[in-house]
């Protein structure tokens, strides 16, 4: 299995403009959240407790973050208990502004994640990897963590393997 750096420096080899990251950072947790409001429904009640495919899906990525790093796992962890919770709150709007959220959520967010992929002059890394689309929110996660100073020992690995975050010049690349 991949580890953490693996992962992340395969994402990041996308994600090396700051603009780009920078978009990822609205783009990815408004994705992440559509997700989560659009998998809210329907919901059955196990024991008390209100279960839906948002569940089982964050439960399974939480499970997979928290085997890739035990710190960032739990960031990870704690954020998608908090959108299941907000969605929950939200999963009995009716259909029509259910759907609005949701699929308005997901649309905008992938239109600033295809901007900041417009700076970066590469297509998004799902496209070779569809775990790119569960790394994503745990590269956002570590990122500003590294803004943050934390985590320098991973941040240098994965500059490592991918190279430094730079300003990508727009002119000579046309």
């Amino acid at each position: 299995m991949k580890t953490l750096i693996d992962h992340l420096a395969q994402y990041a080899a996308y994600h090396r403009d700051p603009r780009n990251i920078h978009t990822h950072f609205v783009g990815v947790p408004m994705i992440m959240f559509a997700v989560v409001l659009l998998l809210s429904r329907p919901v059955w009640w196990v024991a008390g407790v209100p279960a839906s495919p948002a569940l089982v899906c964050a439960v399974a990525a939480g499970a997979f973050y928290l085997r890739l790093d035990l710190r960032l796992g739990l960031v990870m962890a704690a954020l998608l208990a908090a959108m299941l919770a907000l969605a929950q709150a939200m999963a009995p709007l009716a259909t029509t502004a259910w759907l609005l959220w949701g699929v308005g959520l997901f649309a905008v967010g992938w239109v600033i994640q295809f901007v900041g992929h417009y700076y970066e002059g590469r297509k998004p890394a799902f496209v070779d990897d569809i775990m790119g689309l569960l790394v994503g929110p745990l590269f956002v996660v570590a990122e500003w963590g590294f803004a943050l100073g934390l985590r320098k020992e991973v941040q240098a690995a994965i500059e490592q393997r991918s190279g430094p975050v730079r300003l990508r010049d727009l002119g000579r690349a046309a």
